[in-house]
């Protein structure tokens, strides 16, 4: 029996036996890119946002699960699918916890803020900068507003789930001398604390205890 649970793992994730994850907290794990109305090349790493709600909801009616975990580590993708899934996680009304490690870019930085409480790793880096698009741009105006609206959405939404203030948020989407081939800036563990974007800096352990205490104080 044990050998045939052996050669399920193995064929599955690539590893002869997985631990037991707790059942009262549900894990949640952003990598790659954040794929959401268009579909992305095969060779791409993505995150789907509609596997990602159906989650969600499970965790909101499940009562056996207590509390949500995020681990992050994306390069950003779909705005609005990106902006969804993060409104989604921010209503969900049990004790939430998120990790960056490697990086939270882009749209993932409303996904990590979009927590009760946010952790990020030494060597974790958050990319901020504005939206951009590529390719042919039909009625350059309405465009520009229609991106000036989405850049208001996030900035509005980065700025109610965290501590840093919205000129100096601006200011560092806006950044000139940070990114060679692009402005913005890039933010590296203890900077996105000092900035006020994340809470702590710190590993699995750390936020996996602060989850813990989060689920005890709100069970008293």
């Amino acid at each position: 029996m044990n050998d045939d649970k052996n050669n399920e793992n193995i064929e599955e994730l690539g590893i002869p036996n997985s631990s037991k994850i707790p059942n009262d907290i549900q894990f949640l794990i952003i990598i790659g890119e954040i794929e959401g109305h268009t579909i992305c090349p095969p060779q791409k790493k993505t995150t789907k946002y509609e596997h990602i709600i159906p989650l969600l909801i499970s965790v909101m009616e499940n009562p056996d699960i207590k509390g949500l975990f995020v681990i992050l580590n994306t390069v950003g993708g779909d705005v609005e699918a990106g902006l969804a899934l993060a409104e989604m996680i921010n209503s969900i009304n049990k004790p939430k916890v998120s990790l960056v490690l490697g990086g939270g870019h882009s749209i993932g930085v409303p996904l990590a803020t979009a927590t009760d409480y946010s952790f990020i790793v030494p060597t974790a880096t958050m990319t901020i900068h504005p939206i951009r698009t590529s390719g042919l741009v039909i009625g350059v105006p309405q465009t520009f507003r229609y991106f000036e609206k989405m850049q208001q959405r996030i900035i509005d939404f980065i700025v109610r789930t965290s501590s840093i203030k919205k000129g100096e948020l601006k200011k560092l989407m806006y950044a000139t001398d940070e990114i060679a081939n692009d402005i913005g800036t890039i933010l590296v563990g203890q900077e996105a604390v000092d900035y006020g974007i994340i809470n702590e800096v710190g590993g699995f352990d750390k936020a996996l205890s602060k989850l813990r205490t989060l689920i005890k104080e709100g069970l008293n």
